[in-house]
C-alpha cells in the first residue's frame, strides 16, 4: 500500500486512491481557510493545490487540471498539482504552500 506524508503524518492507502480523499478520509485537509469555495473535487476551483515529491511522478495533469493551473493565482511553471485530481501510486510527500489557494 502507498503512503501519504503529510504535515509529519503518515496516512496508508489504496493504490490508485486520490490525493484528495485520503488526506480528508485522515482528517487532514488539502485546503486553506474555509472550504466554502471547494469545487469537492472537481478541479475547479484550485484550492486544493499541492507540492508533490515521490520516488515515482505522479501521472500527468488532464485538461481541466492544467487550466486551472494556469489561471491566477496559479502558474503552470509553480509545479503544483491538485489534490482532487492526483492519483496515489506509490510513497509520496505532499506540501501545502501559503496563500488561500497554497500558492506561495
Amino acid at each position: 500500500m502507498p503512503t501519504v506524508e503529510f504535515h509529519g503524518e503518515t496516512v496508508e492507502c489504496e493504490s490508485g486512491a486520490r490525493l484528495r480523499d485520503v488526506l480528508l478520509d485522515a482528517g487532514l485537509s488539502p485546503h486553506n481557510g474555509p472550504t466554502a469555495v471547494s469545487c469537492h473535487g472537481l478541479g475547479t476551483c484550485g484550492t486544493c493545490a499541492v507540492a508533490i515529491e515521490g520516488a515515482v511522478e505522479p501521472s500527468e495533469p488532464a485538461r481541466r487540471e492544467r487550466a486551472r493551473l494556469n489561471f491566477p493565482p496559479h502558474s503552470s511553471e509553480s509545479g503544483l498539482r491538485l489534490a482532487c485530481q492526483v492519483r496515489v501510486t506509490d510513497d509520496i510527500v505532499v506540501r501545502k504552500g501559503d496563500g488561500f489557494w497554497g500558492q506561495k
